[in-house]
């Protein structure tokens, strides 16, 4: 993956996720935090507008998404205001790629894999869309080896998210603090 050199701090971020198949899937807009030893960190508020084929909505909490340095995923950490108690939501995803768009502009893509690993206050750890992930396989033809890769990054943020072991740690807190200091929230 491409780092995204001469992103500054309250740099505009939109993440364009895609499906394997090239079809579109959610775009996020967020305003970029910094970097730590996990990743690039960037902030998406309430009451954004969000859009994917078929849905489209205003965010009802402010969040926090990680890029990791590594990994095929990117997690997003929720603030309590979270209308489902969604805690943590992490996209299994590979191919991350970021595209600078203009001065203070940048999207970052990625392939979402289907599955998700979630943390809920209702609910706990479990992981979502394990149905769409094997229509998938057969439907967009899914490599061999991806469905492997994807099965064991699945497993391995599953077992670090129900540890809390880091990033999933409560690392996110930080960066949610430093968002509400530079008044992005």
């Amino acid at each position: 993956m491409r780092e995204p050199d001469g992103i500054e701090a309250g740099d505009l971020v939109v993440a364009r996720n895609r499906k394997f198949d090239a079809g579109a899937h959610w775009v996020v807009p967020g305003r970029y935090l910094g970097e730590d030893q996990h990743g690039w960190w960037i902030f998406q508020g309430s009451n954004e507008f969000i859009s994917r084929p078929g849905a489209a909505l205003y965010t009802s909490s402010d969040a926090v998404l990680l890029v990791p340095r590594s990994g095929d995923y990117v997690a997003t950490f929720f603030d309590e205001q979270h209308p489902d108690g969604t805690e943590i939501y992490v996209d299994l995803a590979v191919d991350p790629d970021w595209n600078p768009i203009r001065p203070h502009v940048f999207e970052f893509h990625l392939i979402d894999m289907d599955l998700d690993v979630v943390r809920s206050s209702k609910r706990g750890v479990y992981v979502d869309d394990e149905d769409e992930f094997a229509d998938h396989q057969v439907a967009m033809r899914y490599p061999v080896e991806v469905i492997a890769r994807i099965r064991s990054e699945c497993e391995r943020v599953y077992t670090a998210v129900a540890a809390g072991q880091a990033p999933f740690d409560g690392t996110d807190t930080d960066w949610f603090k430093k968002s509400y200091e530079n008044g992005r929230a």
